[in-house]
This record gives structure tokens, sequence and C-alpha cells, in this order.
């Protein structure tokens, strides 16, 4: 019980809810820090409401950045995908080194403003590290591992499914963690094509010259990405071995 008290996440996710559900407290504050901004608080929509409308503009994102780089990892590193190993790196390369204000600018156009494009921006910003770790885990098995599940009778997709991807779990967990951590920060730009994120009052105080939006959606978005990146530490513990722990 007492290292449940001392778990840096509990505290974060404590103040990051406090923040959430109560901005309003800190009222007295911004109005002596920054007396010519009225109202203190933003207030265009609430902070809840922001929060879910991020959180599901990363979760989908994610999610679809992970299906398709763990599926691109398995193909590259299958005998029939090896050729196509390189291309998909630079692929994914290309996504993540091409500005996710460009990749808005151009969906726009065909998708309209909204959240989508800022989805699109996400999966192409996220794919990379989900690709590159997984493929470094699936390499990693070693291959006398390979042949005991070969001789044990198991087909390739058992072999994948039970001996390859689970031993490529904990590298697969940390690409998938840090495609999110980034995706929580650049979902703010989303705030520019009309989706509803930590950055709406971020560069409505921008626009307004008022700077207590900006800072309350800063921290508001650092303690979301410090939260996700946090429990994703506790996750890759509980995947790791015992011998590891």
């Amino acid at each position: 019980m007492r290292a449940v008290w001392k778990a840096p996440v509990l505290w974060v996710g404590v103040l990051f809810a406090f923040l959430l559900f109560e901005m309003r407290v800190l009222r007295p504050i911004f109005a002596w820090a920054f007396p010519g901004v009225r109202p203190e608080i933003f207030e265009r929509a609430s902070f809840i409401e922001l929060f879910v409308s991020q959180f599901e503009l990363v979760v989908a994102a994610s999610a679809a950045a992970t299906v398709v780089g763990v599926l691109l990892a398995i193909f590259v590193t299958r005998p029939m995908g090896r050729d196509f190993r390189t291309i998909a790196n630079v692929l994914a390369t290309v996504g993540q080194t091409f500005p996710p204000v460009a990749v808005l600018a151009l969906a726009v156009p065909a998708l309209g403003f909204g959240p989508l494009p800022t989805i699109v921006a996400l999966f192409l910003y996220g794919l990379l590290p989900i690709i590159e770790n997984a493929i470094a885990g699936l390499e990693g098995v070693s291959p006398a591992l390979r042949e005991a599940a070969s001789g044990m009778g198991l087909s390739a997709w058992q072999a994948l499914r039970d001996v390859e991807l689970p031993l490529a779990a904990p590298l697969i967990l940390a690409g998938i963690r840090v495609s999110v951590t980034i995706g929580i920060g650049t979902a703010t730009i989303g705030s520019t094509v009309g989706a509803l994120t930590f950055g709406t009052p971020i560069f409505d105080g921008l626009a307004g010259n008022k700077i207590p939006y900006v800072l309350q959606g800063a921290v508001l978005v650092a303690l979301f990405a410090i939260v996700t990146d946090l429990l994703f530490g506790l996750l890759a513990r509980w995947l790791q071995p015992p011998s590891f722990k």
C-alpha cells in the first residue's frame, strides 16, 4: 500500500483530474497575475470536453497506427516481405518528418475541417516508432526459439502468435508508448482546423492575447502526456518477465 501512495502516476493523475474538474478554483490566482484578462478561466468549452475530444483523437490515430505498424513489421520480417523492408522504413520516416501542419493543410481540402484531418496527421506521425520497434522486437527473437517452435509442430502463424509476438511485446509497447506520447502533444495543432483539443484554449489565448488560456491548455496537455507515459511504464513493467522486474 505504501508503494501505491509513492507512485508518481497517482499524484500526477490526481493533479490532472483536479485541474480538469476544478480549474475555477485557481480563478483568484489568474485574476491577480493577469488583471486585464476577463474571464480568467477559459469558458468556450469545458476542460472535460476538451480532454474527451483529444483522448478520442489520440486513441483513434494510435490504434490505426498500431495495427498498420505491427502488420507492416510482421510482413517485412517474413521471407516474402523482406524486399519491402526498406520501402516500409522510408514511408514511415517520411510520414514522421513531414510536418503535421503541412499534413493538415493538405488534408483539409479533401477531408474538410474537424477531427478527421487531425487523425490522419497523428496516424502518419505515429507510424515510425511503432514500425521500428516492432521490427526490432520480431527480429530479436532467437532463431533457436523459432526452430524449437517449428520442431514442436507449430505452424508459422502459431509460432508468430505464441512465440514471436509475446517475446517482442515489450519492444512493441515501447514504440506505441513513444507514438502515443508524441500524438498527445501533436494533437493540439488540430485546433487550427476545427478539432476540439487542449490546443483550443492555447490558440484562443494567443489570438486574444490571453496568457491564462495558454497556460491552462499547456499545463493540461503536459499533464495528460505525463500521466499517459507513466501508465505505459507501469504496463511495460507488468509485461516484463519476473526475472527482470
